[in-house]
């Protein structure tokens, strides 16, 4: 058993904002009950020394094409050992000019992934299965750069439907050499989660934003017994700090093995196994 694992998802950026939107503060103060430090601007050796104190070998760094920012890659930049980036921003009703410029950045920088929020823009009306993203899959797949959709009834107070995980079966069936990976966990479809990753090879899962000990036990059945290499860990740093998640992941009743993968080995495979 290794003591490693990689922070598949980190928000560095939350201090460079002036002030948070509404929407941020009540999942904030509602949702997650966070403390009002979840916005202050974020010192790179206090994040390596807390990464470095529960093992956590490389993490995720959260970034933007339409806003860069200038914290995340600043410490790609200073440390490529231990920090890449996964880029959102993508204008999927204006696409090419973005494709073009997310090709130029991941010829720059580490990025270990691409991300996108169907609730997030749009007014939540466009479902993943929808053909205004077919021009980032095509993209995403022919570069070899795994793609990371929210999946589950996201925290604000914003629409959900479209992020259920049913709408990613068509695009498993259109996009099979697309490496896809549902994030934020996938409540209350979890069942629906877990069925089409028994479908589909490419197809993974990662619990950022979920308490380790709030895992729903068809997931951890389903991860020692048919998906030992499916499901990814994340925090959502700092919405959850690391000193809290990892030690509830390494209490869950998992094998070795399994709980190896789970922390290291699935994100290590799927996310960094062939480096741009």
């Amino acid at each position: 058993m290794t003591d490693k694992a990689i922070d598949c998802l980190v928000n560095v950026h939350f201090g460079e904002a002036d002030s948070q939107p509404g929407w941020m503060l009540k999942v904030r103060d509602d949702y997650f009950k966070g403390p009002q430090s979840m916005f202050a601007p974020v010192d790179m050796s206090e994040l390596l020394e807390e990464m470095d104190a529960h093992g956590v070998h490389r993490a995720i760094l959260m970034d933007n094409l339409a806003s860069p920012s200038t914290t995340a890659r600043k410490f790609v930049e200073a440390r490529p050992d231990r920090f890449a980036l996964a880029m959102g921003g993508v204008n999927l009703l204006r696409p090419v000019g973005p494709l073009r410029e997310l090709s130029a950045v991941i010829a720059d920088l580490p990025v270990a992934y691409a991300v996108v929020g169907p609730s997030f823009w749009g007014d939540g009306q466009y479902p993943p299965s929808d053909a205004v993203y077919y021009p980032l899959y095509a993209k995403c797949a022919e570069l070899g750069l795994p793609l990371c959709v929210n999946t589950g009834i996201p925290g604000p107070p914003i629409p959900g439907e479209v992020q259920n995980p049913i709408h990613l079966d068509r695009v498993c069936v259109r996009f099979p050499e697309l490496k896809l990976c549902m994030i934020h966990g996938a409540d209350p479809w979890w069942d629906v989660a877990i069925r089409l990753m028994l479908k589909y090879a490419n197809l993974r899962l990662m619990t950022s934003a979920w308490s380790p000990k709030r895992l729903p036990e068809s997931l951890l059945h389903y991860m020692r017994t048919r998906g030992p290499n499916k499901i990814i860990y994340a925090s959502d740093w700092p919405v959850l700090r690391m000193h809290r998640v990892l030690p509830e992941a390494r209490a869950l009743d998992l094998p070795p093995e399994v709980l190896d993968n789970y922390l290291y080995h699935n994100a290590q495979e799927f996310f960094f196994g062939q480096e741009r």
